[in-house]
Parts: C-alpha cells; structure tokens; sequence
C-alpha cells in the first residue's frame, strides 16, 4: 500500500509546481508561498477530523513534535527557495536540480535509519539518478528568456537541501503519530515560517492585489500539494525512506509532461536521456532495493 501512496504523491506532486508556476506570473513567490499554505493547512486539518485522529494529539512525545517542527520549517524554507527558483527561471530547469533532494535523501537515510538492506542496489540507483539530474541541468538561457545571473540555481540547489532534511525530520517525527495529523501539524509551522517572511520583507500588502485567476492557481497548488503530503507521509511512516522518496521524485516526469503541454518548454535531447536515467535509477531501487 505505501508503494501506491508513494506513486500517487510523485503524481499530486507533478502538477503542484505547474499550477504553481501559472500563479505566480504576476505574483510574489513569497506572498504566493504563503497563501498556498494556508490552503494545505485547511486541507490537511480536515483529513486528520475525516480520520478520527485529533484526539491522538495530546498523547504526541516531546521529540516527535520537535522533529515535525523543524520538519515543517525545513519544508517552509524548501518552498520559498523553489517557487523564488520557479519566478525567475524554467520549469524543466530547476526541477531537476531540486530533484537532487532525493540523492541526499537516500544517503542520509543509509547513514542514520541504517536502510543499508541491498545496499549496492541502493547506491548504484543513485548513482543513476545524480548523472541523470546533471544531464537534465540546462545552463543556456533559452532565446526569449530573461537572463537572471544563474540566481534560479541557487535557490533551486537551496531548495533540494532543505527539501532532503524535510524527509529526514518527518521520519524521525512521524514515528508513532498518526500520517495524517503528522502532516496538519508540520504544516502549522510551514505556515508560521510562510508569512514571517512576508511581513519580514514588508509584502503583506500584496496581497490585496492578487489577480484572482492566478489565486486561483495558487490555490489549485496548495490542493494539490495537500494531497501529495498525506500520500508522502503515510508511505514514509509505513515504507523504507530510501525507496520512498526516489518514487515520490518521480513527480518529475508529471512535471516534464504537463510543462510540455502548458508552457511549451522543450527539452533538449541531452536533458531527455537524463530523465531516462533519472526514471530507470528510481525503478532500479523500487524494484530491488
């Protein structure tokens, strides 16, 4: 079952950066952030009372909560660097280098969960998967495309970091607490996370202005990244992190797809194969890892 929850996380989570990428056209990345997660919030607090688990929340240990709160702000610093990434650069540009949180995620997970059953399967898929992200790694600025100082890479190489410790802190902190209410609660501090920055740098007065077509992305986005998180979640407490997070990056060819069909971005023939690569090194650890 969490090899499914697993599948249909990378699936939710494939089209969360292409409705995000229609709501922030003409919308702050940060604002945008901070709006979609109130939706997340909203979303996830109504499957923890649909599952009969908020009552569980006093009995929750010191650690466990702890761990979900730097899972949650780990997520949150994660989401402002890659929708930062996202305003200024291609789709099929920096998903991929955020992608890299799944190699990172891997390693860690060897070295501190001890996930070292089929070990050389393991490091041979993310072998696999890191020469296929650097493949799919496009420098050139396509004609027509703003030149933004390579400042979409930082955050994206940003992104995939906290993204990595994301998965990290959520296993450690989801252990022996409910999937779903896990994920409410992490949320929560996502949330905080979110607008501190916004009134930190002073935009809360944006958003009065937000253009209601792509509020209504930004809230497509938040749904979609809702339901991504209860799927990712309950296949990481009930899966092996090591294999869970390599399917749940499959939302990548999701991504590929839809930006194809949206936005009309190509890929080159060099970024093609390394998501051949990127797809058979996932397939190499789900299937014998």
């Amino acid at each position: 079952m969490w090899l499914v929850a697993s599948i249909l996380s990378a699936f939710f989570g494939g089209i969360t950066a292409i409705f995000a990428k229609c709501g922030i056209k003409d919308t702050d990345s940060d604002v945008a952030t901070a709006l979609r997660t109130i939706v997340v919030l909203l979303f996830s607090w109504i499957m923890v009372f649909v599952a009969g688990s908020a009552h569980t929340i006093t009995s929750i240990a010191p650690k466990s909560l702890l761990f979900l709160a730097l899972s949650g702000i780990a997520t949150g610093a994660s989401w402002i660097c890659y929708f930062k990434a996202l305003s200024l650069g291609n789709v099929n540009k920096v998903t991929p280098i955020d992608k890299f949180s799944t190699v990172l995620s891997v390693l860690l997970a060897i070295l501190l969960f001890h996930e070292t059953e089929h070990l050389i399967v393991k490091l041979a898929g993310t072998a696999i998967l890191t020469i296929g992200i650097f493949l799919m790694i496009q420098k050139k600025t396509n004609a027509g495309e703003p030149k933004k100082n390579g400042q979409w890479m930082i955050y994206a190489i940003l992104s995939a970091v906290f993204a990595a410790l994301t998965s990290i802190f959520a296993k450690i902190g989801i252990t022996d607490v409910e999937s779903n209410l896990g994920t409410a609660i992490r949320t929560c501090f996502v949330l905080i996370m979110a607008w501190l920055i916004v009134f930190a740098k002073g935009k809360q007065g944006q958003v009065k202005n937000i253009n209601k077509r792509e509020l209504g992305f930004i809230s497509l986005s938040g749904l979609s990244t809702g339901a991504s998180w209860l799927f990712y979640y309950y296949a990481i407490q009930n899966g092996i992190v090591s294999v869970v997070v390599p399917i749940d990056k499959l939302s990548i060819v999701v991504t590929v797809v839809f930006s194809y069909v949206v936005f009309k971005e190509k890929l080159s023939a060099k970024a093609f194969a390394g998501l051949c690569l990127m797809v058979a090194g996932t397939f190499v650890m789900a299937i014998w890892a």
